[in-house]
């Protein structure tokens, strides 16, 4: 597993930290290290059992080991308890050195042509236009819209989504794959892409446990730690990833393989 592989790049950083303070909220996720770092997940709250007081572990996060509480993106038992794990590496992932290969004309730094198929699985609204200004075609994809409802109008149904992958150059899928356990499957339905990029918050920014899986890029976000309590405060009203870029800080990072 992918995950298991990230646990183990992250450790380094997740020694002898602790957990300083968390926040969940409908939408987003955020934990902060003894150490000050940051790092945001997504809920993936379409997959949530229903009912009053089902998530009390999170009142036992505060001062416990971020090691031990990371290995919960692995063994959480739901996708809060999983998303909080992913949160916690993501601040764990800020104490590594990482060069961004985003540069102008090459978005998260990989070259896309004018005859290229793309496939995006989690309608991201800005990126999903970007590559529509520069590929021949894009396969839009996300089961928490074809599940809830939402922006509909660029979005395809799910069972097309193995057949039209397959013919997708490049593929974008969200950090939020690992948390429901589809990253691999997504990987193996598109076996002509020759750029995989993983995306949005959740990615775990830990490129070499990366190496060798398919994915080529890793596009994510760090948090500014100056703007702790102002993130928290949005993140418990509700707030969405796009109302919180101003605390962002985007990196994509080319994984080796």
């Amino acid at each position: 597993m992918i995950m298991k592989r990230v646990l183990k790049a992250a450790q380094p950083y997740l020694e002898g930290r602790t957990v300083r303070d968390l926040v969940i909220g409908i939408s987003l996720i955020a934990a902060e290290l003894d150490n000050g770092n940051i790092g945001v997940s997504y809920v993936l709250r379409e997959g949530l059992p229903a009912g009053c007081s089902v998530f009390p572990f999170g009142r036992e996060v505060i001062g416990r080991e971020a090691a031990d509480i990371a290995a919960w993106a692995v063994t959480g038992g739901d996708n809060v308890q999983r998303g909080i794990g992913f949160a916690v590496l993501g601040a764990a992932s800020r104490s590594q050195e990482l060069e961004d290969a985003e540069r102008p004309g090459y978005p998260f730094g990989i070259e896309v042509r004018e005859t290229d198929t793309v496939g995006m699985i989690g309608y991201i609204k800005p990126v999903a236009e970007m590559f529509n200004q520069r590929a021949r075609q894009v396969y839009i994809f996300d089961q928490g819209i074809s599940m809830c409802g939402g922006e509909r109008s660029a979005v395809l149904p799910m069972e097309e989504q193995p057949r039209l992958l397959l013919t997708c150059d490049v593929v974008l899928f969200s950090g939020t794959s690992l948390i429901n356990g589809t990253a691999e499957d997504l990987i193996k339905m598109s076996p002509q892409a020759r750029e995989i990029i993983m995306i949005g918050s959740s990615t775990p920014m830990f490129p070499s446990a990366f190496a060798g899986t398919g994915i080529t890029v890793l596009a994510g976000s760090w948090w500014k730690s100056s703007g702790k309590a102002e993130l928290f405060k949005m993140i418990s009203l509700a707030s969405g990833i796009s109302e919180l870029k101003e605390y962002a800080i985007k990196m994509a990072v080319k994984v080796n393989s």
